[in-house]
């Protein structure tokens, strides 16, 4: 094997390492905005159900305002009916009377069942509070490991990046430049085997005559149809189908 093509094959699996680290690193924060949005939904549960239990609350209130509107009716009609004099004046009044009882037992209905809900409301408080307190310690815990990760993998981007340059200046300017420009376009498997007569990277089948120039390993093959660079090692099998 040419030993610009075993240069080429170092520098191109620390392209890959380069590659599948940089990949990773762009995973972490859309990662931790996921577990962020966690802790963010739970505690819009935990508010919501507080502000369920206010609003409740509210309408309790509203209802006992009415009862006592309702109740000082009754007594203002009740004090008509001892200064009225006239029967139709006191069976009106006596009627007003009945229907604001009717509205009060109404309204004590409607307040018992604000009750009930309340009681429910109160529960859920309880309940989505254990679910954000749980949610904060989880998220808290999974993004610290994403942030030693993510120091980690930044550390190893650079040790990656140094090693490349020097990997990357060893080889000879010309296979270098052709390398660099696959990789632009070929992604990361640029230097590529031959295996039954086919190019490692695109699968078309290779003339016999690049099939023996590339196993005597004299200069740098590329394939006639994708243009990466071809090598050979005993290993493979060269049978070439006539």
């Amino acid at each position: 094997m040419l030993e610009a093509i075993e240069k080429l094959l170092i520098l191109q699996d620390r392209d890959r390492q380069l590659r599948r680290t940089e990949s990773e690193l762009s995973r972490i924060d859309p990662e931790r905005q996921t577990l962020r949005a966690r802790t963010d939904a739970a505690q819009a549960a935990f508010e919501a159900a507080k502000l369920r239990v206010k609003q409740l609350e509210s309408d309790r209130k509203q209802l006992e305002l009415q009862v006592e509107s309702k109740s000082e009716l009754i007594a203002r009609y009740a004090n008509q009916q001892l200064q009225t004099r006239k029967n139709e004046e006191y069976r009106t009044l006596a009627h007003e009377i009945e229907m604001c009882k009717t509205a009060i037992r109404e309204i004590e209905d409607r307040e018992l069942e604000l009750m009930e809900q309340g009681e429910a409301a109160q529960k859920e408080v309880l309940r989505t509070t254990d679910e954000a307190k749980k949610a904060k310690e989880f998220v808290e815990g999974q993004i610290a490991a994403l942030d030693a990760r993510e120091q980690s993998l930044r550390a190893e981007l650079v040790r990656l990046k140094a090693d490349r340059d020097t990997l990357a200046a060893a080889v000879e300017d010309g296979p270098r430049q052709r390398y660099e420009r696959l990789m632009k376009n070929r992604g990361d498997n640029v230097v590529v085997g031959i295996q039954h007569g086919v190019c490692g990277g695109c699968h078309m089948r290779l003339s016999p005559q690049i099939v023996v120039s590339c196993r005597a390993s004299q200069e740098l093959i590329v394939c006639a149809n994708c243009g990466r660079i071809l090598y050979y090692t005993r290993d493979m099998d060269m049978a070439v189908t006539e």
